[in-house]
């Protein structure tokens, strides 16, 4: 049975990680050909760092990801922190709203999130989808997770220490600072990370929110999907996982790390 379950797991490996390395390998492909491998080149690289379509609609993904994660954020830990705090049946219900967003269909609340920017703006005629609907849909929906990744660490927590540094003669906030944030950093560091990589990958919502005059990266290599097939997009692709692939190894590593030094 365990070779069975090793065989089952390698299988799923491959499965899941066998398109990406077919897209890593193309990258470095010195022809245009998708099936036949001509040579090693980095020419779709230097063509996608030329690419003033690319590169504009990179940024604005940078832009939105980190704003978006950096504000959903702070947010997110707040209300994690509320929630701990409830009882009964009200943690139950905040709890339950909060996991709405991250089991309701991403199409439901891109068009649903549409539908209320254009009801807003339609008493704004100077005004249209952007930058600005961008950025509050990509925080509406990164705030839940990182509610989720904060939760457990301040059920994990002992709340006498904040107690008793209040008892110490600590203010409230400066307590909160220096007594609870150290203790959920990790978990706080994680969130952060995955509203990130959300936000950085998200193209439905992005799609529905954007507008005609932002457009962030996944949406751009949608539309370039509809003409003839660069291998540019190999290339793209191949550094986006590279990021998000520190990213996480980074986020792993640095768990143990604070744990170990919250435990001495």
């Amino acid at each position: 049975m365990k070779i069975l379950a090793k065989i089952y797991a390698f299988l799923i490996f491959v499965f899941l990680y066998a398109p990406i390395f077919v897209i890593v390998v193309f990258s470095f492909n010195s022809g245009s050909s998708r099936a036949v491998f001509e040579g090693f080149s980095l020419q779709w690289y230097k063509e996608m760092l030329q690419d003033e379509l690319i590169l504009r609609s990179l940024w604005y993904s940078l832009i939105i990801a980190v704003l978006s994660a950096i504000i959903a954020t702070v947010i997110g830990t707040m209300a994690a922190v509320g929630i701990n705090n409830l009882k009964g049946w009200k943690k139950s219900a905040f709890l339950s709203a909060n996991n709405i967003p991250v089991v309701n269909p991403e199409i439901v609340t891109a068009i649903s999130m549409m539908i209320l920017f254009v009801f807003i703006l339609s008493y704004f005629n100077s005004l249209e989808m952007g930058f600005g609907t961008l950025l509050i849909a990509h925080i509406t929906f990164n705030i839940p997770y990182v509610v989720l990744s904060v939760l457990p660490k301040l059920r994990g927590m002992d709340s006498n220490i904040y107690n008793a540094a209040l008892d110490l003669g600590c203010p409230p906030v400066k307590a909160f600072i220096k007594v609870v944030i150290p203790q959920i950093l990790p978990g706080v560091i994680s969130g952060l990370i995955m509203a990130f990589t959300l936000s950085l990958d998200d193209f439905v919502i992005s799609y529905f929110n954007s507008g005609s005059s932002f457009q962030t990266l996944p949406i751009t290599i949608y539309s370039m999907t509809k003409k003839p097939y660069s291998l540019k997009l190999n290339a793209l692709s191949t550094i986006m996982f590279a990021v998000i692939l520190v990213l996480m190894i980074a986020g792993n590593i640095r768990k143990p790390a604070n744990e170990k030094k919250l435990k001495k």
